[in-house]
């Protein structure tokens, strides 16, 4: 699915405005007669309720709106040109292509901007009389359109997102409780794009979108990470599958909130049913007793289910309706004059401080967060903080501050032993 395009806008020059003088029999000095131009069409962006990509935009990126007519004799006004309006799927962002600065975001059905306006309309020779000047040789050109690059965004605009990593079972999920028949095959990264179904139950529905799988650095743009991440930001419920297959299902979990929260501090508080799948593997079976009593340590209630054989759908599928029937309405989303959701350039910020012989501590709103969100009793929970310790740069930092192995590191409330 095309999720972000680059498109050129113009609207319309504005008509000439006409110089002319009444030539009528027996008027042997007729005054000024020159018309005005017509207003160039302006471009405006206007949601489509039907669209669901932005795929129209894949075979041309070009939008120009024709301009005004001329003006007439005997004070006639050209004709102003139609506005020209270019349709989006909700869920667009709209942002300036050069400046990256948010223009407007377009989600309801009657959404609709001028990005554009058209050029006015030169003034007739008509309009210059005056009683110093009553027979003026002069009138305007049309006033040029403007032109300017865009960049399209599309969110989905989805009740419910399904989340985990790559080959977690989501589209085979998404195919179970919709009617989406999206493209399935076992092995990693199969889904490249966002999926959309329509999950019925008792004569009500809600639209369901399987997110493509999120990998570590996702929230920092690694791979598709920023793409797939901006899809999850309008959903009002999250189901996070975790793979049954996998070695540490509870390492996957604690990774796919910590790129969640890294990418958008609201994200991390959305609220997830967490969905232990694959129960029809031997392997599945097997994990799921410590998997269910490890969360349940933390306060999370997970169910598990087995997409295969639909074991468990129908009660996820209520499960689903009963948490949105205890959620508020949608939230409201940003409005054209709010920017979109951006991660502030000061969030990768970090300070090392050392605070005695062999003791540092780290400062970060980000790297904190991070520590925070880790659990630590997973070996490759804590491989995986390290690497977001060396990709931010403060590895590095610690040894340049003269850290060894053996030192105390304190990050948020953490205390951790330095080791290569």
């Amino acid at each position: 699915m095309l999720d972000e395009v680059k498109i050129y806008v113009r609207s319309g020059d504005g008509g000439d405005g006409m110089m002319t003088f009444r030539r009528e029999k027996y008027v042997p000095r007729g005054g000024p007669s020159g018309g005005d131009g017509g207003h160039g069409g302006s471009v405006i962006l206007q949601v489509n309720p039907k669209l669901t990509t932005l795929a129209r935009f894949e075979k041309g990126i070009h939008f120009k709106a024709n301009s005004g007519e001329r003006g007439g004799s005997s004070r006639k006004t050209g004709a102003s040109s139609d506005d020209l309006v270019v349709e989006v799927p909700p869920g667009t962002v709209v942002r300036d292509a050069e400046t990256d600065a948010p223009i407007a975001d377009l989600v309801r059905p009657d959404d609709r901007i001028v990005i554009l306006k058209g050029g006015r309309g030169g003034r007739g020779n008509a309009r210059f009389a005056t009683a110093a000047n009553q027979a003026p040789r002069v009138a305007e050109k049309g006033e040029p359109g403007h032109e300017r690059w865009l960049k399209l965004e599309l969110k989905l605009i989805a009740d419910v997102g399904l989340v985990g990593v790559p080959n977690a079972g989501k589209s085979t999920l998404l195919s179970v409780l919709t009617n989406a028949k999206p493209k399935i095959a076992d092995y990693p990264f199969t889904t490249l794009e966002p999926n959309l179904g329509v999950m019925i139950y008792d004569d009500r529905d809600l639209v369901v979108a399987d997110i493509p799988g999120l990998i570590e650095g996702a929230h920092m743009g690694v791979g598709l990470g920023h793409a797939f991440l901006r899809h999850i930001q309008r959903t009002r419920l999250l189901v996070h599958l975790l793979d049954g297959a996998s070695a540490e299902p509870l390492a996957d979990y604690s990774q796919i909130n910590t790129e969640l929260a890294l990418y958008d501090e609201r994200l991390g508080e959305r609220t997830q049913i967490v969905v232990f799948t694959k129960m029809d593997l031997p392997e599945a079976q097997e994990r799921w007793p410590q998997v269910e009593k490890a969360l349940k340590a933390r306060g999370v209630r997970p169910m598990a289910i087995s997409a295969a054989t639909q074991e468990n759908v129908r009660d996820l599928t209520q499960r689903i309706f009963r948490t949105m029937d205890s959620m508020p309405e949608r939230f409201e989303v940003e409005a054209v004059t709010i920017p979109v959701y951006e991660l502030p350039e000061d969030e990768f910020a970090f300070t090392v401080t050392k605070e005695g012989d062999g003791v540092y501590r780290v400062t970060g709103k980000r790297i904190e967060r991070a520590a925070a969100m880790t659990y630590w009793d997973y070996d490759q929970a804590v491989m995986r903080f390290q690497n977001i310790l060396e990709t931010l740069g403060i590895s590095a930092a610690l040894t340049q501050a003269g850290v060894e192995v053996g030192d105390t590191v304190y990050i948020g409330e953490y205390e951790l032993e330095w080791s290569d």
